[in-house]
Order: structure tokens, then sequence, then C-alpha cells
């Protein structure tokens, strides 16, 4: 009677090894994948939600000979925590304005502090400067355009460093942008503007 050789033991051995360690990994993911689940289920996580609420432009003027930019634009932000029980912190947000597609301004967002459930916070950006912009004869003309009807539209991005807070636990750092499309009215200090801003409700982006 022909004895197993020892080579064929070993190949058995090592396919009951490798066996044991596939169904113990399939079994770890799955119970990783339901934790995740029941723990998505509980907190509903929800993105937060920000929107511009007021925006006051009394300086936005262009010298055609020295393509000088003289700007002075004024954001409130509001920013809503929607989730029930979610914390967030907001770590860091730089804010960049353009006109005509023309970055022409950029800005600190004050903020650093931590934001309870179900909560909504108020925040500020200033960008005023002035800057060198070469504009075409197209750009000039909206220029003029837009400064004879009273508004002048601005994309405005922010990018934001934040973190998410359950009980005890502080999730790793979030980044991402906000994108919000702009018509902002323009009057100088004293001018009653004829146009009002309308609040505008941002996209979020992580």
């Amino acid at each position: 009677m022909a004895q197993p050789q020892p080579h064929n033991r070993c190949r058995r051995c090592c396919c009951c090894f490798f066996s044991v360690i596939w169904k113990l990994i399939i079994a770890i993911a799955f119970i990783l994948f339901l934790i995740f689940i029941i723990l998505f289920c509980i907190v509903q996580p929800r993105s937060f939600k920000f929107s511009v609420k007021e925006a006051k432009l009394t300086q936005f003027n262009y010298t055609t000979n020295t393509n000088i930019l003289h700007y002075n634009l004024v954001l409130n932000f509001t920013a809503h925590n929607p989730n029930k029980k979610l914390s967030i912190y907001y770590d860091a947000i730089e804010g960049h304005a353009s006109y005509q597609g023309t970055r022409f301004a950029s800005t600190d967002v004050p903020c650093s502090f931590r934001q309870y459930p179900k909560s909504s916070s108020p925040m500020s950006g200033v960008f005023s400067g002035q800057r060198v912009m070469v504009f075409d004869h197209d750009q000039v003309s909206d220029f003029e355009r837009d400064k004879n009807d009273g508004v002048f539209h601005f994309d405005v991005k922010l990018y934001f460093t934040m973190r998410f807070r359950l009980g005890d636990y502080i999730f790793p750092y979030t980044k991402g942008n906000i994108k919000c499309g702009l018509d902002v009215p323009f009057g100088s200090n004293g001018t009653k503007l004829i146009n009002a801003f309308e609040p505008t409700t941002c996209e979020v982006n992580f």
C-alpha cells in the first residue's frame, strides 16, 4: 500500500491554512461592515450647510490706465450643523473671490471653534485692498455694464479644514471646499442701494 508523500501532506496543510485565513478575513470584513452600517444608522451623518446671509460691496473700481482694481467686499456667512449627534470643529477656512473668472482677493475667515449639533454659527470674511488686473476690451465693457446696473457677480470659493466629534471621539481632519455664486449690489457708504442682496445657499464639497 502506497504511503502519502511528504510533499502531498505539506500541500494539504498549506491549503487548509490559507482556507482558514481567507475565511477569517471574510468574517472580519463582514463584522466591520455590519458595525459601520449600525453606526451609520445610529449617527445618521449629514453634511453641514453653508450660506451667505449678507454681502456689502462699498468699493469696486477699476482704473484702465493703471489696470488697478480697488475693492472692499464684506460677506457674512452662516454655517449650520444639521446633525443630531455630531459636533463640528472648524479649524481653518481660506476664502478666494473671483470676478469674470479671475481671482482678485484672498482672505482667512476667522473660525476655530466647536459647533454643537443642531446649531448655527455666524462667520465673516473681508476682501479688501487693491490688485493689478489686466482686463481686455470685452471685460472692461462688462465691468462698465455691471457698474451701471449696480450689481456685480462674484464667485467665492472657501477651502476648509474641519473635524467631526462623536461623544468623546474626534475624527481625523477633513478637507473640502465651498462654492458660492453671488450677485452683490454695489454702493458706497451712505448711498441707498436700489437692489438688495438675496441670501444665497452655497455648495459644500468634501
